[in-house]
């Protein structure tokens, strides 16, 4: 019997893709890693095996994986070890005799990208590539979950500050992306191929500005910032922070950069794979924010 490992599987998108899976599979198929197994006993009470694993305990990973024949490897949040950890994580599957791992990747994870987190994808592709082992790769748009506080903010100022210039996105709702690795984790036939997992429609600023406003049933303008002044808009609307602090200033260089990566043309993409994979249309955003 095929045996599925899923690792953070007490994360928002892990716990879901498990919820998901559930609806075609048998709990026992399922194997989920976790550094926090008591946050499962759910899923445990329902015959799923739930292991403790800590990527910053590799030696450890080779027990957590045992008897899994296909892992979707969800990326980890630690972006400073997250290529590190993942490499450790990729060698303990093929230790523990695992075939095929789906990955959690992002759109064009590729040498030149400006977003912080492109590096340690394409680090961990390129590791995946040279494991030997079966692989897929889930290359996740920006979720749409994420511009609920951005529409919020627009809406209540009349302003969309940007630094994605006329760069588009499709964001892809987090349900979604649970879906689409589902779907993927529970099927065979996907081992070496790549999907751009993203919504069904592209967003420059302009649109959307107009987006928001007609959901706040007022005007919001789009207004184009340069990355330092994006940066330190954002420290100075942050309420509670020092526009000093380092953590609040790495947050807003975080943003920044996808910021970048829009207008630089890197996630400009738009795919149907949603529907492909899942036999359903991708949620659009509108219905994304509708719906919080």
């Amino acid at each position: 019997m095929t045996q599925l490992v899923i690792t953070g599987a007490s994360g928002h998108l892990g716990r879901r893709v498990a919820e998901i899976a559930l609806k075609t599979c048998r709990a026992d198929r399922l194997i989920l890693v976790t550094r926090n197994p008591a946050a499962l006993a759910s899923f445990a009470a329902r015959g799923a095996a739930v292991r403790h694993g800590d990527f910053d305990r590799p030696e450890q990973l080779g027990k957590a994986f045992a008897g899994g024949t296909r892992m979707l490897l969800i990326s980890t949040t630690d972006l400073a070890h997250r290529a590190e950890q993942q490499d450790s994580a990729i060698q303990a599957a093929v230790s523990a005799g695992l075939k095929h791992v789906i990955y959690t990747s992002m759109l064009s994870p590729e040498p030149g990208n400006p977003a912080v987190t492109a590096e340690s994808h394409r680090l961990t592709e390129q590791a995946l590539a040279a494991s030997g082992i079966g692989w897929t790769l889930l290359r996740n748009s920006l979720y749409s979950d994420y511009q609920v506080p951005e529409a919020a903010r627009a809406i209540a100022t009349g302003q969309l500050l940007h630094n994605r210039g006329a760069g588009r996105i499709a964001y892809v709702a987090r349900e979604d992306c649970a879906a689409a690795a589902a779907a993927v984790l529970t099927a065979s036939g996907h081992e070496r191929q790549i999907y751009d997992i993203t919504g069904p429609e592209l967003y420059d600023a302009v649109a959307l500005a107009s987006l928001y406003g007609e959901l706040g049933a007022t005007t919001v303008a789009a207004v184009a910032l340069d990355d330092a002044a994006f940066v330190a808009n954002m420290l100075g609307a942050t309420p509670g922070h020092d526009p000093g602090d380092d953590h609040a200033r790495y947050g807003a260089e975080l943003v920044a950069s996808f910021g970048r990566s829009i207008r630089e043309g890197y996630m400009a993409r738009q795919t149907a794979a949603v529907m492909e994979l899942t036999g359903r249309p991708a949620l659009t955003l509108r219905r994304v924010l509708q719906s919080t």
